[in-house]
């Protein structure tokens, strides 16, 4: 019998295609927790598609998916001019355009109701299990996982991270690694491999340290993460 694997997946950013391909590497089982960090919308080509095709994971899958703050954005543009003019900027035309074939893009009523319900029901901020715990970008070192604020969850960026009071392993993304590899600092991993840039889509093993990467182009690779180093 195959042993059960805690799959951790980084910021996807409507890049469709290499979260297809990287998906056809990793093989995921429905045995496995697979667990997606956020972001799954905004910079690339296909946020519509993404969306699509957690929903339809969900169905055969044991699936926690974070909320990242590119995926807070389009909520909170849902109901304030402001900050929708403020998501556009940040990557929400390229949103809406997958949502609609017409010329100049897609408006937020064409985003269908289960997408909503995806992003207010069925995201949540963090996850935790024996000896990780997850978050979309940050956690006070302090603070146990339900004190956290939103902005330390969703917005604050790594610098240096500092060992969890609960004396979890950090999985993170949010702060991309132009480098296309993981950051490892031994207590804390960040797997955001800019994937939406000219890197990759980063999966990883929290158990075996293997990883599996693919990017835009369905080019895809697989190593084990690099020691720990700050």
């Amino acid at each position: 019998m195959p042993t059960m694997r805690t799959l951790a997946i980084g910021d996807i950013h409507g890049c469709l295609r290499a979260l297809d391909t990287l998906l056809a590497e990793v093989r995921p089982q429905p045995d496995d927790l697979v667990i997606t960090l956020g972001d799954y919308v905004d910079r690339g080509p296909d946020s519509k598609g993404v969306i699509d095709r957690l929903l339809e994971l969900s169905k055969t899958l044991n699936l926690v998916c974070l909320r990242g703050n590119h995926d807070f954005m389009m909520q909170e543009a849902r109901y304030n001019y402001a900050a929708q003019q403020e998501w556009l900027l940040m990557g929400g035309k390229e949103t809406l355009a997958s949502y609609s074939n017409l010329p100049g893009g897609g408006r937020l009523n064409d985003v269908p109701e289960n997408h909503w319900e995806f992003l207010d029901r069925r995201c949540v901020n963090w996850h935790e299990t024996e000896r990780h715990f997850f978050v979309h970008a940050d956690a006070d070192p302090q603070l146990p996982l339900a004190d956290q604020s939103e902005y330390i969850l969703h917005w604050k960026k790594l610098t240096a991270p500092k060992p969890h009071q609960s004396g979890k392993i950090m999985v993170c993304g949010h702060t991309s690694q132009k480098s296309g590899k993981p950051r490892n600092w031994g207590h804390a991993i960040c797997i955001d491999t800019y994937v939406y840039g000219d890197g990759w889509l980063t999966c990883l093993d929290i158990d075996t340290g293997q990883t599996w990467q693919a990017n835009q182009q369905g080019e895809a690779r697989t190593s084990m993460l690099g020691p720990a180093h700050w």
